[in-house]
This record gives structure tokens, sequence and C-alpha cells, in this order.
């Protein structure tokens, strides 16, 4: 059993592997899902001295977790404007404090546990429509102003050109506490770090059902008494209230030959991550080798488009045509999960079952510290895991059933604006 085909898997620890459950087992904890959340979860409480039972369908790592586009933003994935207008300035306040705690969550694991995944600070937001311009530079002068955040730049177009290596943009907002990173290599560092804190992970066994607070497979069960759902674009079929509100969708990446991308005379020359105000967004950063990697694309049919080195390619010609001749030497996709509002489900859906998920493209921040305030929660202290639990997540409209239809009838129409 590998590892999906990426960039990532290339470079991957191909001997860490943990065996397929076997048996019917008992646990404090059983947790369903080995990406950021669960694994995060798991060491946690592993950690705190909890026995906990990690079940995997494939490997640590092999959903979105081990597949993105590695880039960790500050915020929610809605802005603090559009959080102000709907659950008031308090609230946007706490949820961006949280959101600062999920960064520093991320450096505080990668440093305790040293996990080597190729960690460069620096993100750019860059705007890609005109009447967008004014709204992003006041956005930079009222995170320094109002929420204290004092990391933010702006950086006007010539500034911006001279820093990403393309004019395709108008402005961006630099933020020197964000950043970039190898997600698979970051995925398998918590992992290592969870089974050392005595964490039982097993790969290779697929969840098929949840009965009250068991996970049955086919080669045995694992009955806790809590039960944690961190599948989150991999839940269907588990649990329908959060599969009405958790809608998975695919999204693309390619990586190019090295082109000494986040190096001097490269494109992206100070290394930062890229991405864009585009609802449909495109995202790049350099790799630790000088590739470019290069997001962009969506389907939601669960097919991977025919060719699917020419599906993104032509995204990343929009932003770099001089990048017409260049050889792409990986091509991949994988599953992530939005909700209606872009907002992440994480709470506690009955007695003794947790869910997180739905991160909306936030997850290499969100989904492990999502899996700490679980463990939190379990143990006794939910003050965070309430925070998240207030936001509104509704149903996506028809339920199960057409919620696919109604997302792509509203993810095409944001395209169209996108480009408009």
């Amino acid at each position: 059993m590998s590892h999906a085909p990426s960039l990532y898997a290339a470079s991957a620890d191909a001997s860490l592997a943990f065996p397929p459950l076997d048996g019917n087992v008992r646990a404090d904890v059983a947790i369903l899902g080995g990406g950021y959340t669960g694994l995060s979860a798991a060491l946690h409480l592993a950690e705190a001295g909890v026995d906990v039972v990690l079940l995997e369908a494939e490997r640590v790592g092999w959903g979105a977790s081990g597949r993105n586009g590695g880039q960790l933003h500050s915020g929610q994935r809605r802005d603090q404007d559009w959080l102000e207008e709907r659950i008031g300035f308090s609230d946007a306040l706490r949820l961006w404090g949280l959101a600062e705690e999920a960064k520093a969550l991320v450096a505080t694991l990668r440093e305790k546990h040293a996990i080597a995944c190729d960690w460069r600070a620096g993100l750019i937001e860059t705007v890609h429509k005109p009447r967008l311009v004014e709204g992003e530079r006041a956005y930079v002068e009222k995170l320094r102003t109002r929420y204290g955040y004092n990391e933010v730049d702006w950086l006007d177009r010539p500034a911006l050109a001279t820093a990403i290596g393309t004019d395709a943009y108008l402005g961006g907002r630099r933020d020197r506490t964000a950043g970039h990173l190898d997600p698979l290599k970051f995925a398998q560092g918590l992992a290592r770090a969870a089974a050392a804190a005595g964490a039982h992970i097993h790969e290779g066994t697929r969840v098929t059902r949840l009965a009250g607070r068991t996970l049955h497979t086919a080669t045995g069960s694992v009955t806790a008494e809590t039960v944690i759902l961190a599948g989150n674009g991999y839940l269907d079929g588990i649990d329908s209230e959060t599969e009405a509100r958790v809608m998975p969708i695919d999204n693309y990446i390619l990586a190019t030959e090295p082109i000494d991308a986040g190096r001097p005379g490269g494109l992206i020359p100070g290394g930062e991550a890229v991405s864009d105000t585009r609802f449909v967004v495109y995202y790049f950063r350099p790799s630790g080798d000088g590739r470019l990697v290069f997001g962009g694309g969506e389907t939601y049919s669960r097919r991977e488009p025919r060719d699917l080195f020419g599906f993104v390619r032509r995204h990343m010609l929009r932003i770099y045509p001089k990048l017409a001749p260049t050889r792409i030497e990986y091509a991949w996709g994988g599953t992530l999960a939005v909700t209606l509002p872009r907002l992440p489900f994480i709470r506690k859906v009955r007695t003794g079952v947790y869910v997180a998920a739905g991160y909306s493209g936030q997850g290499v921040a969100l989904a492990p510290f999502a899996g700490k305030i679980l463990a939190d929660a379990i143990r006794g202290n939910p003050a965070a895991l309430d925070a998240f639990a207030a936001l509104p997540v509704p149903p996506f409209p028809g339920g199960t059933l057409l919620r696919k239809p109604a997302l792509v009838a509203g993810m095409l129409w944001y395209a169209l604006r996108d480009r408009l």
C-alpha cells in the first residue's frame, strides 16, 4: 500500500508504516482518520495518558493532509470583515485569536517533535481585480490597528511583481508569520510523535460504519467511550449530520521541474507562498528543491480530469505565461471538504461523538488545532471547542441528495464572478 502519487509522495518516508486492525478492541477514544486532525488528537490524548486507537483507511496523511498546497494562513477561511458582519466584532476577535493559536501550534509541533517539513515563513495574498484593491489595502490597516496584528504589509503592483515574478496581480498583502511546508512530511511527523506517545495507529483499516460508539471495519472493531470523526472529505455514509453539512470536492496541483523558484534570480525570490482573491482560488509556492508548486481548478464528481497535467497547467499559464516551455513533472488531485459558509464544522454532534471537518482550504493551520481542541474538550476543557461549535454551519440545501448540484451551481457562479 503506497501513497497516492505526488511530489510529496516521491520524497516521503516509505518506511513509516502501521499494521491494520486485527480483531475487536476497546479504548478510551477511537479516532476515524489519519490526517492532521486525527493525528493531532491522538498525539495530545496519548501525551495525557489516554488510551487512543486511530483507524486510517489508507496511509497516514493519505487524504488532503498529505496532498494539499502546503500553505499556512492567518485567520479563518472568511476574512475578519465577513466575520464581523455576521457574528460581531467580539466573536470575530475571538476567532482571530484562536487562528493565531492554531498557527503557533503548528510551529510548536514542528519544533517539539523535530518534524523536518521544509517550513518557510511568508505568504502573500494577491488581488486579481481592480475593484478589490482599495478594500484589500484597507484590510491591511485594519489588521494592524483593530486587531493589533503588525506582521502584514501592503505591496503595490510594482513591488508585488518583483516579489512574485509576474504582473498578473494588482497588489498584495505580505504576511510574515504565515508560510508554507511539505504537508505529507508534516503528517508523517505527527504520526511518529503520536505513536511514540503511545497512540495505537492502524493503517489500511477502512471504517464501514459507526454504531453507537463502535467503529466497525472489515477486520474488527473499536469500541470506545468517545469517538472522533476526523475523516474530513472521506466521511460518506458514516454520520448523516456531518454529511449534510460537509461537502467533499477535489482540487488539483502540479509541480514543475526545478527552476530555482524561491531563490535569488528565480520566481518568488523571497520564498513566500502566494494565493489570490479568487473564490476558486489560485495558490502557489516554491518547493524546497526549487520547483513551482501550483494549485488551481476544482471538480465535484470524484473523477479526475482526463488530462490532469493540462488541466492545472492552463491555470498556471494564466499567471506565468513565461513558464510555457517548462516541464511539468508531477500533477495530482485530492479530496478536501467545504461547508456552505466556509466555516469549519467542529463540535460534539451527540453524546460521545465529536467531529471536525470542512476546513474549506484552511486545514494546514486549523486541522491540527481542531485535533488539539477536541482532545482538550474530551479531557474537560471545552472552551475553544465551544467557540467553534457556536459558528453557524447549516446543512446544504436539499441535504445529501441535492447538496452536490447546489454546490456545483454555486461554484460555477463564483467562477464566473472571478472572471468578470
